[in-house]
């Protein structure tokens, strides 16, 4: 007998953000945007205010379990509770509810381990409040490998229909990222994103291009030497497992339409190297996967728009094609 998947857990996001406004509207649009079933951990009463604000129909169904939702999706919102200290003012950032915003990834995390959700969607998080509260790590992705376990180091991938990337340095500076970067970080992290492809992307042999650090890939090392120290020797060991690799490449030649053609992932070796080419290619629409974990996580590819939050103009598609992402990857997963 075939059961049905798994929902999806969504997590609350800041509140004060855009986050409760696309799971309403992801609701809300389900039907015609082709959205698979999900839940999320948040506040009813801040949903329904903020629904009734908007004007937007979307009744909101107080669950207790995970396993509640799927028989009330078709009727309403699956909400299992999460009550917030203080009233949330859109826009406005509020320390004292900073703890139910870790709590709602925290428990989500929890329900995808033990099987009762398929996989996590994450609304976006401000990191800046949440410091104010204790929170240490440099983002969402971190922290997620944390709760996965010490034995777990996560790779974030950015995704579109165009494109997928990986910076193997990610949230430092750019002085610090030439320092950091190594043959084992190269290694590493290029080991995980191709397992990743394998699992859950169904590539059954995944082509890995590699952007050189500096212009030009180096020159043949008239511009650094990097790539013929750090980055080549890196995809040699690669190739001799039997990865297929492809660089090190000029960032500057590698993103247009005929060089992408040649890979499954770009391997970036710092933060804007990869994300100034999705963001061109698709600002709306890409996302957010944290790779190397035990669970299934994806979430919009933006921030949590604090200008716009409460005014229902937020842009949804990046957040809808992380849910679609998501549950794309769990029936991977499962070999559905």
């Amino acid at each position: 007998m075939t059961h049905p998947p798994s929902p999806l857990a969504v997590t609350m996001g800041e509140p004060a953000g855009i986050g409760g406004e696309l799971t309403l509207r992801a609701w809300q649009d389900r039907e015609m945007a082709g959205l698979p079933q999900f839940f999320c951990l948040d506040c009813p009463d801040r949903l329904r205010s903020l629904a009734n604000t908007l004007r937007w129909t979307v009744p909101i169904a107080e669950i207790s379990a995970p396993g509640e939702a799927a028989a009330l999706f078709d009727k309403a919102l699956p909400v299992l509770p999460l009550s917030l200290p203080e009233t949330v003012e859109p826009g406005i950032l509020n320390v004292a509810n900073a703890a139910k915003v870790l709590s709602s990834i925290e428990m989500a995390v929890d329900f995808v381990i033990k099987g009762d959700a398929s996989a996590v969607v994450t609304n976006p998080i401000h990191k800046s409040v949440l410091y104010e509260a204790g929170f240490r790590h440099p983002g969402h992705t971190e922290f997620l490998a944390e709760l996965a376990g010490a034995a777990h180091r996560s790779v974030m991938m950015l995704a579109c229909d165009q494109l997928r990337v990986v910076p193997i340095t990610v949230h430092v500076s750019l002085r610090r990222a030439t320092e950091i970067l190594t043959r084992d970080l190269i290694l590493e992290t290029a080991r995980i994103t191709h397992a990743g492809l394998k699992q859950d992307f169904g590539i059954p042999q995944p082509r890995l291009a590699f952007a050189g650090l500096n212009p030009h890939a180096g020159e043949d090392g008239s511009m650094g030497d990097e790539e013929l120290k750090i980055i080549g020797p890196a995809m040699e060991e690669l190739r001799s497992e039997g990865i297929e690799c492809i660089g090190p490449l000029s960032a500057d030649t590698m993103f247009h339409e005929e060089a992408r053609a040649q890979y499954d992932v770009a391997l970036c070796m710092y933060h804007d190297q990869a994300l100034i080419p999705i963001k061109t290619l698709d600002f709306h629409g890409g996302t957010n996967i944290t790779i190397g974990l035990p669970f299934i996580r994806t979430s919009p590819d933006h921030g949590t728009a604090l200008g716009l939050a409460g005014s229902g103009n937020a842009n949804p598609t990046s957040f809808f094609n992380a849910l679609k992402q998501a549950a794309s990857m769990a029936a991977q997963r499962n070999g559905k």
